[in-house]
Order: structure tokens, then C-alpha cells, then sequence
């Protein structure tokens, strides 16, 4: 099995423990109760990752303890998560007097270290045993003594990680960067390559790497020839770019990691993208945050610290380190379209929205950016405008392939959104052409189907395939429940609906629709209930008039105001007449 950047042991995971861990109680603090407002404001703050509010609130409780190791280290660690080494640094320092072995106070010292180029303070402070965890400790060391003249000794140290099991990938990948860094391509490629040790599934930012070390060697048909398998022309514009450099005969630098300071930096990287893929872990932002600083024309850092802003809920922080991309980069789209994104979560909808139609002015000819204009305008509720935008997309495609499907469903949605049945079914049918079990069109065609009264047979058989490609999901189990009922068959509905409500219990919809399968079975006080939790649910105020209504005069009554079928008496059903 190839090695690979994507799992790796837990003990990897270092400081963070420390911040979410710290003392149960304030006592012994020696401040005041505002004081230590501050302090429990402050940790509050980084437990939640909200390191801006939490570096403010650390200094101001050091104010009154500026030796207390608790504030000390909250401080470190709220610092290195907005990207600020210096202030770090200091009260790492102040905090490595009081605990020469602390965790946190090495992470500053070291960063700070690494950025000034003085690889003497990292090699002494392993030497004093101080630690950041197992893999950052082996390659900042197997770094610090390259750029420290010993590249002897970093070979050593690289071979040692590659060695060590689960750690494989980082030592080889990083003992080809420093080889490439000196000069010695040849026999980066050999790592690379896999011929040395066994293949390396190398991430992104590797593969550039390896097309950079093989154009030093002279061999730009076989880099074109390795991002071809990789990157299809029109998905990365720094690839195509990169793409289009290599064809024209042009020696590409190798820039990955020219020396130390950026193998330290990339090292960092490395281990933020390894946990990035895992889960939640607060230490990864701090990684992402200091790569960035190491080496701020690392785009790949910058659009990893804004995704994990972005998970964090931390939006506003999120949308400001997407802007950080300037616009003349090959990844500018993708940053521009994360930043919409962010935006949006952060309440600003028009906002957001001015974004993607200012990228489509100037990116229109790229196919993402017509996508996320589609979807954004969608989002935003703006149909008709986003039919356009998908029209624009679909007309890009060049050819029907089966993952086109996702762009044919979200146009089919818009056309029904916009009251175009007909063009919708048409899409609709076309995404299944294309994948014809896909879950999420199987459902959604058959829940319209079921929700107009027409093509009931043929609906309950595409959302029982839909069920059976997606048993877990509250809403299609939902809609096969509602196909049931609007079939009359009551009784049937009844287990599945239960089961949606258990898989989604606040969901308005789901809830309302219960209620429904109550009363048309003879459950009316149960009916009444689940309408009122759906109230409390806050549904759209169409839906919700009708529940109240319901609630008042009762399913039948409302249906009878609504011209609708009445429901088939319980008897009648069970009977199959």
C-alpha cells in the first residue's frame, strides 16, 4: 500500500491539550475578580477557537500575573492561531523560564526561531529536551541541522522519521526536499518517484515538487505527463500555468523548500494538511498559522488557514485570510470563491453575492466560477439569474460525463424552484441519465412527483431506490413516507415517518408531515402535538399559517378549504380498496 500524508499516529497531536486542558479553577491566580473574568474569558475564547478574543482577553489578565504559566500559555497559544510570532515568542520566553520543557513555549521559540533563521536556538532547545510533539520534533530538528551546515546530519535525522512507523511519507518527502534543495535532483526523483523506497502518495503541493524537481532535470515531458493523470486541464490554473511553462520548454525553479527556513515552514504545512483531513483538531490552524508566517507566499498555507477559520465558525476571520490572495494569482478564484462562501455564513448575503458576480466579470471563462455564481444565486433564492449561470456552465462541459450530473440536478432545482416543472423534470431525468441511482435526484424527483399528485407509481419506486442508496436519511425516508401517505396508504407511511422524525427530530417539515400521518390513522392528539413541535421549529411562514390552521380546525377541514382530496378512511386502506 503507497504511503501516505493522510493518517497518521495520534501522538502528533502536541499543545492543544494544554490550552483546552488547563487548571479546573482560577484559585491561586493571585487576581482580582475582574482579573480572573478575564482569565476564564480567555480560555472560553480559545476552547473555542475564537484565538482573537482570546489573545486580547490573555493580555489583559497578564496585566495583573504577568508570571502566571496558565496566562502565559493561553497567550502563546492565542497568538500563534491569529498569526502573530512575535507576542508569542515573548510570552513563550516567559513562560520557558517558569517550565523549561513547556510544549507551547518551544512551538514560539522554535516558529520565532525558524523565521529569523537562527537554527542554533532550535537545535539547543532540543538538545535541553524541550519538545512539540514526535513528527514536528524529527523534521524541525532533521531542518534546523541543514540550515545549521550539516547536511549529514539531516539526512540522518530524515531517515530515521522514515523509519518510524505511520511517519514513513514525511520523511521521505521531506528528505527529497532537502535534497533538492542542495541541488541534488536526481536524487529527490528517486524518492519521489517511488524507486527509493516505495511510492509516496504525495498531496497537492507535492506533485508540484516533483514537476518543478523533474523540469530541473531536464525531463518536462514526463512532469507534463504526471500532472496530466492528475490534474485535468481546466481544474487548477496554477497547474495549467505551471502546465503550460514546462510545454514550452521553459526550466521550472524548484521553490517549494530553498532552504531551511522553508523546510521548516513546509514541515508545519505538512502536518496541518495531515490533520486537516482527521478530525477537528484546534493545533492544526496553529500549524497553518505558522507556515504562513515562515513563508507568506505560500498561497497553499493561506487557503488552508482560511478553510480551517472557515470550519471553525470563525467567518469574518475566515473571509479576511481568503482576501489575503491577491488577485493576480492563479489561485485568486478559488480564494475569491471561498471568501463568498465565508461571507455568507457570516450573515452577509448581498455581500457575498457581489463577490461571485464581480469574480464572474472577471474569471467568467473559468467553469468553477459560473458553478459557484449558480449556486450562490441559488442559494441566495435568485432562480432565475442562477438558470442562467448553470446554462453558462452547462454549455462549458465538454462532454456528458456521469459526476455532470450534480450541475444538471442543481439547475433542474432551480427551474422547479422558479415554477418551470417542465424544464425541471427535464434536467432532472438528464442528471439521471447520467447516474442513474444518484440518491439525492432519485429523491428529489420523486418527492416533486408525490408532492404534484402525478407519477405516484413511478415516484415511490425512485425514492425506494433512493432509500435503499441512502437508508440513513432522515429526509428521503421522509419522502417515501409521503409518497405512502399521499398514496393512501396510511398505515404504511406510518413506520417510515416515525423513523424520518427520529433521524431529523427539529425539522419542521418531517415534524408537520408526521403530524399528518397521526391524524390521517386516527392519532389526533398525537397529530396536534407534532404540529405544535413543528411550530416551534420555526418553519417559513407559508407552512407555518397552515399548521396553525391545522391546528385549529384539523387536517380534513383544511384540506376541504384547499379543494384537495379528503383523506381515505383508515378502514378503506387497510382493506386495499
Amino acid at each position: 500500500m503507497p504511503l501516505s500524508f493522510q493518517s497518521f499516529p495520534k501522538p502528533v497531536v502536541l499543545v492543544c491539550a494544554i490550552a483546552l486542558g488547563m487548571s479546573q479553577a482560577t484559585a491561586g491566580l493571585g487576581q482580582s475578580q475582574e482579573d480572573a473574568g478575564a482569565y476564564l474569558s480567555g480560555r472560553a475564547a480559545l476552547r473555542a477557537t475564537d484565538y482573537q478574543d482570546a489573545a486580547a482577553w490573555f493580555a489583559r489578565a497578564m496585566l495583573a500575573d504577568a508570571k502566571n504559566p496558565l496566562l502565559l500559555e493561553g497567550a502563546v497559544l492565542a497568538n500563534l492561531g491569529i498569526g502573530e510570532l512575535d507576542p508569542a515568542a515573548q510570552a513563550g520566553k516567559r513562560l520557558l523560564s517558569l517550565d523549561p520543557k513547556n510544549g507551547a513555549g518551544a512551538l514560539a521559540e522554535f516558529a520565532q526561531a525558524a523565521r529569523d533563521g537562527d537554527f542554533t536556538v532550535i537545535l539547543d532547545g532540543f538538545a535541553a529536551e524541550k519538545s512539540m510533539g514526535p513528527l514536528l520534533d524529527d523534521l524541525i530538528k532533521a531542518w534546523a541541522q541543514l540550515g545549521a551546515g550539516s547536511m549529514a546530519d539531516a539526512i540522518a535525522s530524515f531517515d530515521t522519521l522514515a523509519k518510524t512507523k505511520g511517519f514513513e511519507a514525511f520523511g521521505l518527502y521531506h528528505k527529497a526536499l532537502a535534497l533538492a534543495s542542495a541541488g541534488d535532483f536526481g536524487g529527490a526523483e528517486e524518492i519521489l518517484s517511488g524507486k527509493a523506497a516505495g511510492e509516496i502518495n504525495l498531496l497537492r503541493r507535492g506533485i508540484v515538487a516533483r514537476a518543478q524537481i523533474l523540469s530541473q532535470l531536464e525531463r518536462n515531458p514526463d512532469a507534463i505527463a504526471m500532472l496530466d493523470q492528475v490534474f485535468p486541464i481546466g481544474t487548477d490554473l496554477e497547474i495549467d500555468d505551471l502546465r503550460r511553462r514546462l510545454a514550452a520548454g521553459e526550466p521550472i525553479a524548484f521553490d517549494i523548500a530553498r532552504d531551511a527556513k522553508e523546510g521548516i515552514s513546509e514541515s508545519f504545512f505538512s502536518v496541518a494538511m495531515g490533520l486537516s483531513s482527521g478530525e477537528d483538531n484546534p493545533n492544526t490552524l496553529i500549524y497553518a498559522r505558522i507556515a504562513g508566517q515562515l513563508r507568506p507566499d505560500n498561497a497553499d498555507a493561506t487557503l488552508l488557514t482560511a478553510e480551517l477559520l472557515e470550519r471553525q465558525g470563525q467567518y469574518l476571520a475566515a473571509a479576511d485570510a481568503f482576501a489575503a490572495i491577491p488577485a493576480n494569482h492563479p489561485l485568486f478564484n478559488l480564494a475569491e470563491i471561498g471568501r463568498a462562501d465565508a461571507t455568507y455564513a457570516a450573515g452577509n448575503k448581498e455581500g457575498s453575492l457581489e463577490i461571485l458576480r464581480s469574480l464572474a466579470r472577471s474569471h467568467g471563462q473559468l467553469i468553477n466560477v459560473q458553478i459557484a455564481l449558480a449556486n450562490g444565486l441559488r442559494r441566495a433564492e435568485a432562480f432565475k439569474e442562477a438558470i442562467g449561470a448553470y446554462d453558462t456552465a452547462i454549455s462549458m462541459l465538454p462532454g456528458d460525463a456521469p459526476g455532470n450530473w450534480a450541475l444538471y440536478y442543481s439547475r433542474g432545482i432551480s427551474h422547479e424552484r422558479a415554477g418551470d416543472f417542465p424544464n425541471a423534470e427535464a434536467d432532472l431525468r438528464k442528471a439521471l441519465a447520467l447516474n442513474p441511482d444518484q440518491p439525492q435526484v432519485l429523491n428529489y424527483l420523486g418527492y416533486t412527483f408525490v408532492d404534484r399528485g402525478e407519477n405516484l407509481t413511478e415516484a415511490l419506486g425512485m425514492i425506494e431506490r433512493a432509500v435503499a442508496g441512502q437508508p440513513d436519511s432522515g429526509y428521503i425516508i421522509d419522502s417515501l413516507a409521503w409518497a405512502y401517505f399521499r398514496l393512501g396508504r396510511y398505515q404504511d407511511a406510518l413506520a417510515p415517518m416515525e423513523q424520518a422524525s427520529l433521524l431529523e427530530p427539529v425539522d419542521p417539515i418531517v415534524t408537520d408531515h408526521l403530524g399528518d400521518i397521526y391524524w390521517a390513522v386516527g392519532r389526533t392528539r398525537e397529530a396536534q402535538f407534532q404540529w405544535s413541535r413543528a411550530l416551534s421549529f420555526e418553519p417559513v411562514e407559508k407552512d407555518a399559517a397552515r399548521i396553525r390552521l391545522k391546528l385549529e380546525i384539523g387536517l380534513d377541514a383544511v384540506l376541504a378549504q384547499e379543494g384537495a382530496k379528503p383523506l381515505m378512511s383508515v378502514e378503506t386502506t387497510q382493506n386495499g380498496d
